[in-house]
């Protein structure tokens, strides 16, 4: 089977990576990809916001099955364009990828499945005072998100009435995140351990299955300080999230809602990520993402025992699934640039890359190859240091041995990924 991986981050360097040892998989070929993957396989140049282009590419490479990693393509029609030429694509149709893409759109549909999730409104520009005047209904802890799509940074979450109107304003007014702000949804801010439930569906609800959970730490500084981030690292499996809180959760949000977009006509395919609070109430969803977590796929995706193109090829097509999980722990720690997230400085060299360590991965996520060959930062989150170990404590000692070995000027990175996690865990 001949896979094309569409996108160029970390996310996309591990299921180009477990792909590439995947039986089923003959060929493995990135678009555009990173400097990363160029040692699995070919990465062609290309734009993924055309999707046009990309189905086409599809088509002259003779491509078996698109892996689509981002959330952008995906929106913006990806999967109908490459499954209109009749090919497979792993991935929601753009109906399906609403429910990233409006995050207004995506609580309308919790109301109508009855999935738990906080109390929220959604207001668009010319609003403010409503907006204002619902956030002094709340009890005093506050979120504030765009709409649309703002790669993982569009969220404010804060105690301050002040700067959570602050924050209304310039959402509104487009200054912000242009079009992606000018609706925005205001949250009461809930409390308790966040979890990451990534669920692998076929188009029918009632056979999705759970992947292995896991955990992400959002904030950019150690403690949970600092601004949001798309994520800056991440760990697999959870403690916190035994077989019976998943399957809690499965009955309670994922299937509920994939039945829901059954009722509206969507057969969902793909991956279903649920953004978890684990309140004295029980789980509440504050989130769906319609791909792979990022960095949660960096440490799911090692953790599964067989044929990942198998598996993502089965969903593709509406067939039986069936997922198996080392036991082993993997924990991800995400090297950033300075400035991250709100204005990353790039095209430093990297240096460190050709240190072999043991039972460590380095994913790239924003990298790019200078014209003498050297490699060199090229985004806000560069690398992904993946470990793998019997326990968390094992895997995180070793991810944490490899990173002093990575560096570039104003490398930055978090010292607590896991710090809090079980020492020993078996499987999910």
């Amino acid at each position: 089977m001949r896979v094309l991986v569409v996108g160029s981050g970390g996310r996309e360097h591990a299921l180009a990576w477990k792909l590439a040892a995947s039986p089923s998989v003959t060929e493995v070929i990135a678009a555009p990809g990173n400097p990363g993957i160029e040692a699995l396989g070919r990465c062609l140049r290309v734009d993924t916001r055309d999707v046009s282009a990309v189905a086409q590419l599809a088509d002259d490479l003779a491509v078996d099955l698109v892996v689509v990693g981002p959330e952008q393509p995906l929106v913006d029609g990806l999967v109908d364009a490459v499954t209109a030429r009749g090919r497979l694509a792993f991935g929601p149709t753009a109906a399906g990828a609403r429910l990233e893409g409006s995050k207004a759109w995506m609580k309308e549909v919790l109301e109508r499945a009855g999935v738990p999730t906080a109390r929220h409104a959604a207001f668009t520009a010319g609003d403010e005072d409503r907006a204002g005047a619902f956030l002094g209904t709340l009890p005093g802890r506050y979120v504030v998100k765009t709409d649309g799509l703002a790669a993982g940074k569009g969220v404010i979450v804060t105690e301050s009435i002040t700067e959570a109107r602050a924050a209304v304003r310039s959402y509104l007014s487009g200054e912000a995140f242009g079009d992606a702000g000018r609706t925005l949804v205001i949250e009461e801010g809930l409390s308790g351990p966040e979890l990451s439930l990534l669920v692998l569906c076929n188009g029918d609800p009632e056979a999705a299955l759970p992947l292995a959970p896991a955990q992400d730490f959002k904030r950019a500084g150690d403690g949970d300080r600092g601004p949001n981030t798309g994520g800056m690292g991440a760990y697999s499996p959870v403690p916190l999230a035994d077989g019976a809180t998943v399957e809690l959760v499965m009955e309670r949000a994922a299937r509920p809602t994939l039945r829901a977009l059954s009722r509206l006509g969507i057969e969902y395919r793909g991956v279903l990520y649920a953004g978890l609070m684990l309140t004295d109430d029980g789980p509440k969803v504050l989130e769906y993402n319609v791909r792979f977590g990022d960095p949660e796929c960096q440490v799911v995706i090692p953790r599964l025992d067989g044929d990942l193109g198998e598996v993502l090829r089965a969903a593709a097509s509406g067939e039986a699934l069936d997922l198996e999980f080392a036991s082993e722990a993997c924990v991800t720690v995400v090297l950033a640039s300075e400035g991250y997230p709100a204005s990353p400085r790039t095209g430093d060299e990297i240096q460190g890359l050709d240190v072999a360590f043991d039972n460590v991965t380095v994913f790239h996520a924003g990298t790019a190859r200078r014209d003498d060959g050297a490699v060199v930062t090229a985004g806000g989150r560069v690398l992904n240091v993946t470990a793998r170990g019997a326990t968390i404590s094992e895997a995180r000692d070793r991810a944490y041995a490899a990173v002093p070995q990575l560096r570039w000027p104003g490398v930055q990175y978090r010292r607590d990924i896991a710090a809090g996690a079980a020492l020993a865990v078996g499987a999910p």
